[in-house]
């Protein structure tokens, strides 16, 4: 089983209300080889809400308490972030799944890439909250963008 990230497969879960679509991975969906999930939802964030970054750090920093997960307006939201991350790790370890497929740049599920928490658009190397939690769980983790590599 692959679980992969909702708004990938679009459902309209976003920060913005809105989703990022990948054909191949909704037909997945459809055909019954993936599951959804969405951690920040899991974690009790509502659509649209607030964009957030991690901000002095990635999100193994946040795991370790060492950054934070903050809205664009200065709310911390680190706690929604972890929760929705363990939460996530527990359905994956419900389904027993073997690919995980998260959206690229996102404070929870980016696996390579995400915002540098100053609003500004520049991005840094790291994972999200979501992505470190199952990484380092050893669950393959990659993205919407690397998944493209791996389909005939």
């Amino acid at each position: 089983m692959i679980l992969v990230s909702s708004c990938l497969a679009g459902l309209k879960v976003r920060y913005n209300g809105t989703h990022s679509l990948n054909e191949k991975i909704e037909k997945l969906v459809k055909d019954g080889k993936a599951t959804m999930v969405c951690p920040e939802i899991l974690g009790g964030l509502s659509t649209p809400r607030e964009p957030a970054e991690i901000s002095g750090g990635n999100g193994d920093d946040v795991l370790d308490g060492k950054a934070c997960v903050i809205e664009k307006s200065g709310k911390d939201v680190t706690s929604i972030y972890i929760e929705g991350a363990y939460r996530t790790l527990k359905k994956v370890q419900l389904l027993k799944a073997t690919l995980v497929v998260l959206k690229e740049n996102s404070p929870s599920c980016g696996s390579s890439m995400i915002y540098d928490g100053q609003f500004n658009g520049n991005k840094i190397y790291g994972n999200g909250v979501t992505s470190a939690l199952l990484k380092r769980h050893n669950i393959k983790v990659i993205s919407e963008e690397t998944f493209w590599q791996l389909l005939p």
